[in-house]
């Protein structure tokens, strides 16, 4: 883990949902040989999820876990209402409009974002300019019309 600042990109979503985009998120981070924390406000949201990372993909496998379920630490993806890095994360994602928290720890945040729902760009924005006044390391990331991602800020 890094003493440095984190890096904290802000992911827009206008033509995919967060079920489309964070499978892919998530096997990036993989990839990179780092762990994640998937931070949800409330946990029916969270089950949601946890059901739709077993079902995305027939080809696909995503190992993780609910921190509700115990084995917390374990979990290369947990999925979890804390505020506690409970399984060593390198990369958090903030979904559903949950709180960012501490970030002290991580090499990366994630930010996902409805556009289309008003109070989720909002908080979006109020989010991007108090961590801007923090000094906070921060990128936006928007969709292009092909559905592609593109680094506007």
């Amino acid at each position: 883990m890094s003493d440095a600042k984190p890096e904290i990109w802000f992911y827009h979503l206008e033509r995919s949902t967060l079920d489309q985009v964070l499978p892919g998120l998530l096997e990036k981070t993989l990839q990179r040989g780092w762990r994640a924390l998937v931070r949800g406000a409330v946990s029916h949201r969270l089950d949601d999820i946890d059901e739709h990372l077993w079902t995305y993909r027939d080809d696909s496998f995503l190992p993780h876990g609910l921190a509700s379920e115990g084995q917390a630490a374990r979990q290369p993806i947990l999925l979890s209402e804390s505020g506690e890095n409970l399984n060593g994360a390198q990369a958090l994602f903030i979904v559903d409009e949950s709180e960012l928290g501490a970030t002290e720890g991580y090499e990366r945040c994630f930010i996902i974002f409805d556009g289309r729902n008003e109070q989720a760009l909002q908080q979006a924005r109020e989010r991007w300019r108090s961590l801007k006044a923090a000094n906070a390391n921060l990128a936006y990331w928007k969709q292009t019309d092909e559905g592609r991602w593109e680094k506007a800020a």
